[in-house]
């Protein structure tokens, strides 16, 4: 089947080829090309992307059914269509405004932000080549093509927060990040070997059209969904592979912002959505989904609450938020998900560029310890971290407000976990939304308000980043404001989000309340904000953080500092293991082949040398080798036959 390139919509698959040939630029000849023009080619690249986005947005309107797009026959497998396409719904064009618009935010400030560095080309080549991959990922119309956009992300993970590799922290943060991912990966491998087996295709509309076929809670279903959950938890980082997340940090600053706001941890999300109507068929999965997302998101806030890096923070923040997500989809809730990545996407985009321009100006200090007071002397960043920091609080009439109340409502009312704890979810949630105020009231006040802190030498060059980052902070600042009004309570408002996102994504399995409980749900959500940045208030502005320094330097705040103590524990039980084993075959290698037996091994290493020279490539000597055997085996026969008739 041909494309119909006369529909606007379908030249959204050129998107991901826009950022491919960025990369390709910058990766062949950036080394060649003045700064900042790398950077304005990158940012250029992902601009057309964006527009395409938009043309492919303004194109679904009113459509009920997005377009496929067949590109090309891929590996042809008897009874399998492996065929590479494309599809544009509801669903990916969301996905494809929020990668594009804000990475190219992130783009445009990174142009300033890695001035001078002597790996600009390559870093704004490997930004290209992320955003390609994640669009490929959410534009997939088989799980095959999914999982190449999924590991191309993951590589593109590996490059860029192991960017500056020269110092090993980084590199082996990188290389964190890339093992952890694996084993996700491997739920993802298994997960689609169980839907080939099962509905015979691995395309994703005729899985999720098979899948509501079976019966209600089927095994084989809950079985598949509970191995992509296992690939989702490594790609979003949730419990308990988040371990890789925190420690992203060692990249770039923009590098951190694009991961954790429009890229590769909304993927698990994303997968889970794209999959609703399979997971819709099976409570128990999508329970274990709401659950592992509601205790991610909890053990997050209260690791966020030590922490003492200024990026560390937020990281621990993105690991909360996106538990949020996951209680969302696990709820049946799928469009209160994909509409918190849209907010988060912003404010969360936002906070990472205030703590790049924060780092910027304090001359790569990241300790918050050594920060206070830079918003009167950083206006811009000052007033548009505060705008960030009231949106993730959840304070009304901002855009995380809405969406997190969409998910508490969400989890409430969920039919799909009648059964399995839906209030104590909200309940969990309620109280995580609280720590998540405290927690960014504390960052926030640390690093803007109170009076300076540190080194004086240091505060006394504290100035304004230039335009080329303060631009991209001011329109994610609006969006962080206005972006929650298309998704406005349904219950007493014009809501816009869900009924465009419903084509694409399940029924959503929700029992709506009485009129008067969606108020309450509504209040009990500001109240938790209110009563976290109430609290975040009486510690840090009116005691002066005295009680907060007691309980630091207790066993909660120890924990806290420590991710509560989940690096340890892979420490002890894998890492140091393996180690060991390494450590004594290492020995053994040394110690039993090199000293003990020494000349068994010379005498082995001349007799391979031997071996070798008749391993030359030459047919002619292959040819003098078989003749010389076929003589000596002809040679062999004849004395034996001698000897047998000489016995005879």
């Amino acid at each position: 089947m041909s494309p119909d390139w006369n529909d606007p919509v379908a030249w959204a698959v050129f998107a991901p080829a826009m950022a491919l040939l960025g990369a390709l630029i910058n990766g062949l000849f950036g080394r060649r090309l003045r700064e900042p023009l790398p950077g304005v080619l990158a940012s250029l690249a992902v601009g057309g992307a964006f527009v395409l986005a938009l043309i492919a947005f303004f194109g679904l309107l009113g459509r009920e059914a997005g377009v496929a797009v067949e590109l090309w026959p891929f590996l042809p497998v008897a009874g399998l269509d492996l065929s590479i396409g494309f599809v544009v719904d509801a669903l990916a064009a969301t996905f494809m405004l929020v990668i594009t618009g804000v990475g190219l935010a992130i783009h445009v400030y990174s142009i300033g932000y890695m001035h001078a560095d002597d790996g600009y080309a390559r870093y704004f080549a490997l930004l290209n080549l992320f955003v390609a991959a994640m669009l490929v990922l959410v534009l997939a119309d088989s799980l095959v093509l999914l999982f190449i956009g999924w590991e191309g992300v993951g590589v593109c993970s590996y490059l860029l927060i192991g960017f500056w590799y020269r110092q090993t922290a980084n590199a082996d943060a990188g290389r964190k990040a890339f093992i952890v991912n694996r084993i996700g990966d491997a739920g993802f491998l298994l997960a689609s070997f169980l839907v080939a087996a099962t509905f015979g295709t691995l395309t994703i509309a005729e899985v999720n059209a098979a899948a509501g076929t079976y019966a209600f809670g089927a095994g084989v279903l809950g079985s598949i969904g509970l191995l992509y959950l296992v690939a989702a938890t490594g790609k979003s980082a949730q419990l308990p592979l988040h371990v890789w997340l925190p420690d992203a940090m060692a990249g770039p600053t923009p590098v951190s912002a694009l991961i954790h706001a429009a890229t590769m941890v909304t993927a698990g999300v994303y997968l889970i959505a794209r999959l609703s109507p399979l997971y819709a068929m099976t409570p128990e999965a999508s329970a274990v989904v709401a659950w592992v997302g509601a205790l991610t998101a909890l053990v997050a806030a209260i690791a966020a609450t030590g922490q003492t890096d200024v990026k560390r923070v937020l990281a621990y923040s993105t690991v909360s938020q996106l538990g949020f997500m996951f209680v969302a989809v696990g709820a049946g809730a799928y469009s209160a998900a994909v509409f918190h990545v849209v907010t988060h996407a912003f404010f969360k985009g936002l906070l990472f560029l205030g703590s790049g321009s924060v780092i910027h100006a304090m001359s790569g200090e990241q300790d918050v310890r050594r920060m206070g007071g830079l918003g009167k002397r950083m206006r811009t960043t000052g007033t548009t971290a505060l705008i960030g920091t009231l949106a993730i609080a959840g304070v009304p009439l901002l855009s995380g407000f809405f969406s997190k109340d969409a998910i508490l409502a969400g989890a409430w009312s969920s039919t799909l976990l009648a059964d399995y704890g839906g209030k104590a979810l909200f309940a969990v949630l309620l109280a995580t939304a609280a720590l998540t105020a405290f927690y960014m009231f504390r960052w926030y006040y640390l690093v803007f308000a109170g009076g300076a802190r540190g080194d004086a030498r240091v505060h006394a060059k504290v100035h304004e980043s230039p335009p080329s980052m303060t631009l991209p902070l001011v329109v994610l600042a609006v969006l962080a404001v206005v972006g929650g009004y298309v998704g406005l309570p349904a219950f007493a408002f014009p809501n816009a989000i869900d009924p465009w996102l419903a084509p694409a994504l399940a029924e959503i399995h929700l029992d709506h309340p009485a009129l008067w409980l969606e108020w309450l749900l509504v209040a009990a959500s500001v109240l938790a904000a209110g009563l976290g940045l109430a609290a975040g208030w009486w510690v840090y502005e009116r005691g002066k953080g005295a009680l907060a320094s007691r309980i630091g330097a207790g066993p909660l705040g120890r924990a806290a500092r420590a991710g509560l103590g989940f690096d340890a524990l892979y420490r002890a039980a894998v890492v140091g293991p393996v180690e060991g084993v390494a450590g004594g075959l290492a020995i053994g290698d040394r110690d039993l082949l090199d000293k003990g037996i020494g000349a068994g091994v010379t005498s082995a290493t001349w007799l391979g040398r031997l071996v070798a020279v008749w391993q030359s490539g030459h047919v002619r000597l292959y040819a003098l080798a078989m003749l010389l055997g076929l003589a000596a085996i002809v040679v062999a026969i004849a004395a034996t036959v001698a000897n047998v008739g000489g016995r005879a």
